[in-house]
């Protein structure tokens, strides 16, 4: 009986970590408004819509093991066995490399699939549509489930911000044919101290980019 558990186990981990991507993105990271760490490197984030690893991915690894392996594998342990337990860390821990992989796929490739098409249509809506919908990046359900979901046909990207995403434009800077039925550019591409500023205090109050 405790072996059928295991696979179930292991998906109700994964699961735990969509909800808490969920509630961190949404809480921790919107509604705190750059106070502390987790929300300033996220709402920096959102001031150039770029991706690069740093090592606030690595402390992000080390909490994200910390909670495996300090709650879910005890809690685990101790409802059903040590098999159990150690199912529903990993499942855990590889919900949040999932999240780390397809957010930062999402800024650096190009979709190909029908999942990673919507997955970025989803993600950059939040990024440059309206910041406090949209909060879950690998899965949206619990946005559908608290009425955070929101999914526009076309989604429009400041030019200057476009240059986060190498993926959508051509040698020239333009948007590749390809993906015309998903996304607009608007605006003009250069950017001053000023236009930064401005980009930089819409960010930090989660409120969508100008044109």
């Amino acid at each position: 009986m405790t072996w059928l558990l295991v696979p179930v186990a292991f998906v109700v981990g994964m699961n735990l970590w969509y909800l808490a991507e969920y509630l961190l993105h949404r809480f921790a990271m919107h509604e705190l408004k750059g106070k502390g760490m987790m929300s300033s490197q996220h709402l920096t984030h959102h001031v150039t819509a770029g991706w690069f690893f740093d090592y606030h991915h690595v402390l992000s690894w080390v909490g994200v093991g910390l909670v495996g392996g300090a709650v879910w594998f005890p809690l685990g342990w101790w409802l059903a066995g040590p098999w159990v337990g150690l199912a529903l860390s990993l499942g855990w821990a590889l919900g949040y490399a999932s999240y780390e992989w397809t957010h930062a796929m999402c800024h650096l490739r190009a979709p190909k699939n029908r999942y990673q098409r919507w997955v970025r249509r989803h993600h950059f809506h939040h990024h440059f549509g309206h910041p406090m919908s949209n909060q879950g990046v690998t899965v949206g359900w619990w946005d559908q489930l608290f009425g955070t979901s929101e999914l526009p046909r076309t989604v429009k990207i400041p030019r200057r911000l476009a240059q986060g995403l190498p993926w959508l434009l051509d040698e020239d800077g333009n948007l590749k044919p390809e993906f015309a039925e998903d996304y607009e550019l608007v605006g003009s591409v250069g950017i001053d101290d000023r236009q930064r500023e401005i980009d930089r205090v819409r960010a930090f109050a989660s409120q969508a980019p100008t044109d």
